[in-house]
């Protein structure tokens, strides 16, 4: 036995201060505890030390043994763990990954910019309830009960008094019956009718509009739907005023606006007339005033209404409204 056991415990500490990695510190722990390493050996000749120091030996051989031993794992995990953290650090100089990103809906981009429209001409935005009264559904409208133009608009009853809207056109006399002139407002919501086709949903969207006031004149309505067409579209779209009926509304004005496909010589979107509707219009009816208390001697007013789906497919050109709701990402992606 050419060494003690401090001089092979202290040779064994500084060749494990020295070690670099993993590999090194599982090197040295072979070279002390393996089957032919320093301490092992030393503990299979302690019987040949003599007798009087043979018990001291072997004790301090054991815990030699103990103490390298933790020591080894103790230092093996550490650098294992060192490394771990180094190989999942970020490397910056990377290219980054973009993360995934949702869009809105095309009929909800096509609705704020209406709404965004009409709020920089001095427009307030209003909502009311999609489930509405019969009341304001139809006779606050002056379409009472067994009037024709309820054939015009296919209801969904919830019961005899409770229907889902038809239109968001309920909501002019719930805002009168509650404010007084001057009223400046659009209503964008949700609609339903018993309704489904190439160019018609069971649910749509629409945007109404409303403004009261002293001395508004048709003129006045011109006015602010040709600002909108030119805003929606471009300034160039030509449009025109169609003679119509709505029982709310008196005179009432389909607008028209030059084929956007086409431009106006015609196609098969157009019907080759060179013409789309877009929205109707008219002056409030009086019977209206009178049903939310307005004095017609005192004040006029005009009211417009939109499908916001037929905004949609004239700007961007789809000719079949399902895509707005089949979900397809390859479609909606594009907007």
């Amino acid at each position: 036995m050419e060494k003690t056991i401090e001089q092979i415990h202290r040779e064994a500490l500084e060749e494990i201060e020295s070690a670099r990695d993993a590999e090194d510190v599982k090197s040295i722990s072979i070279k002390y505890l393996g089957r032919k390493g320093a301490v092992t050996q030393f503990l299979r000749n302690v019987s040949n030390l003599p007798a009087q120091i043979r018990p001291e030996a072997g004790k301090k051989a054991n815990e030699t043994k103990k103490d390298l031993d933790a020591l080894f794992k103790k230092t093996l995990m550490h650098l294992e763990s060192s490394s771990r953290e180094t190989d999942d650090r970020i490397d910056v100089s990377l290219p980054g990954r973009v993360t995934p990103r949702g869009s809105l809906h095309p009929i909800t981009q096509i609705n704020q910019k209406i709404c965004d429209i009409f709020i920089r001409l001095g427009f307030d935005v209003a909502e009311g309830p999609e489930v509405e009264t019969d009341y304001y559904n139809f006779e606050a409208l002056n379409i009472p009960q067994n009037h024709p133009a309820r054939d015009m608009q296919d209801t969904f009853y919830i019961s005899n008094a409770i229907v889902l809207r038809t239109h968001t056109s309920p909501t002019q006399p719930r805002i009168m019956e509650k404010q007084r002139p001057p009223v400046r407002i659009v209503a964008p919501g949700k609609v339903y009718r018993c309704d489904s086709d190439l160019t018609h949903t069971p649910m749509f969207h629409q945007v109404e509009g409303l403004l009261v006031d002293r001395n508004i004149s048709f003129g006045d309505l011109k006015g602010i739907l040709t600002t909108f067409v030119h805003q929606m579209f471009d300034p160039e779209t030509g449009l025109r005023f169609r003679p119509s009926y709505f029982p709310f509304t008196e005179p009432s004005a389909e607008v028209d606006i030059r084929c956007v496909i086409c431009k106006g010589s015609g196609c098969r979107v157009c019907s080759n007339t060179g013409w789309l509707e877009v929205l109707g219009s008219g002056m409030v009816h009086p019977a209206v005033f009178e049903n939310v208390g307005y004095d017609t001697t005192r004040y006029s007013g005009f009211a417009f209404g939109m499908g916001v789906e037929r905004i949609a497919m004239l700007k961007y050109g789809i000719d079949d409204i399902r895509k707005y709701f089949e979900n397809d990402l390859r479609f909606l992606r594009q907007f």
